[in-house]
């Protein structure tokens, strides 16, 4: 679950089922951007629209963003069998089980490289304190550890199920510039721009489910098909990408192939996927790029002030 903004217009609060890199939202509110009010009805209504469609017996997790932690989300989640999986800000306190005194959340992955789970009671204010099981993970090249807390027992429960969460991101940028229309529209009714998601919503159904099941079934999986002495494989670092193209842009792609082929339009089926148990390699900012590029705009801006002096000379 995340929210997205459209320019200064809208915000859309929105839930969605992740799929191979991708997100598919199921459920969502449209409001105006500049729209006071809390966001807590909004969420509790989605939650409670969206389970009924959930079978009893699935093991659902729900990831979201720091932006959106609150007590009032956490046990609602749990109300509904869900496990909440959620990311805290490092200020506050926390008191692992069988200690007596908090400590700075802070203090339980001091560097990098550290990370640790446990039964904990999370915040020192009576009102915020909540009885959970935190994790936390520090890893380079990340700006900040990760702080999540759940209602599953530490042995039970895997931080890297949260970088899952970019995939959510993935999902935004896929409805708009990635292949949707959604910043495209001119609407200013949220009424009317959720009626527009329900064709964005079902237009990403299918189109992810054609290239999910591309992926799924493609005959070269990657690297690890080609032969152990190939430029390729001796060449590749741990920077290297595990998908180099989503499943909504193969699906993209396969769809109007078929559309210029006269043929007919592929449909997709679902197929399951194991969840990341391994952190996949982040790529380090290139800071030597940003430096140049500052380079060259001050060059630039040399280079004009050097020509409007000698225009004022001439």
């Amino acid at each position: 679950m995340d929210a997205s903004t459209l320019t200064d217009r809208f915000t859309v609060l929105a839930i969605s089922v992740l799929y191979r890199g991708c997100a598919i939202a199921v459920a969502w509110k449209i409001v105006r951007s500049n729209q006071p009010g809390s966001w807590e009805p909004y969420w509790k209504e989605l939650l409670s629209h969206l389970a009924p469609a959930v079978p009893p017996d699935w093991m659902v997790i729900v990831l979201a963003d720091r932006g959106l932690y609150a007590k009032w989300l956490y046990e609602p989640i749990v109300g509904l069998k869900w496990h909440p999986f959620l990311r805290i800000n490092r200020i506050g306190k926390v008191r692992p089980v069988g200690e007596s005194h908090f400590r700075w959340l802070s203090s339980l992955v001091p560097e990098v490289g550290t990370s640790w789970s446990g039964l904990v009671d999370c915040f020192s204010e009576a009102a915020c304190r909540l009885p959970c099981t935190r994790l936390s993970r520090c890893d380079e090249p990340y700006a900040e550890a990760w702080l999540v807390v759940t209602d599953l027992a530490p042995e039970a429960a895997n931080i890297v199920w949260y970088s899952m969460r970019n995939w959510t991101l993935a999902g935004f940028k896929d409805t708009k510039r990635g292949g949707g229309p959604w910043h495209q529209t001119k609407m200013k009714d949220p009424e009317r721009a959720a009626c527009l998601w329900v064709a964005i919503a079902v237009a990403t159904l299918w189109v992810v489910s054609v290239g999910g099941q591309a992926e799924a079934t493609q005959t070269c999986s990657g690297l690890e098909a080609l032969p152990e002495q190939h430029i390729a494989r001796r060449t590749a670092t741990k920077q290297s990408r595990p998908r180099l193209s989503s499943c909504f842009g193969q699906g993209l792609r396969l769809i109007l192939v078929a559309l210029l082929q006269h043929e007919d339009c592929p449909v997709g089926r679902f197929l399951a996927q194991p969840w990341p148990s391994e952190l996949a390699p982040c790529k380090k900012p290139n800071r030597k790029g940003k430096e140049k590029k500052k380079k060259s705009r001050g060059q630039k801006q040399r280079w004009r002030q050097a020509r409007r002096a000698a225009k004022a000379a001439s």
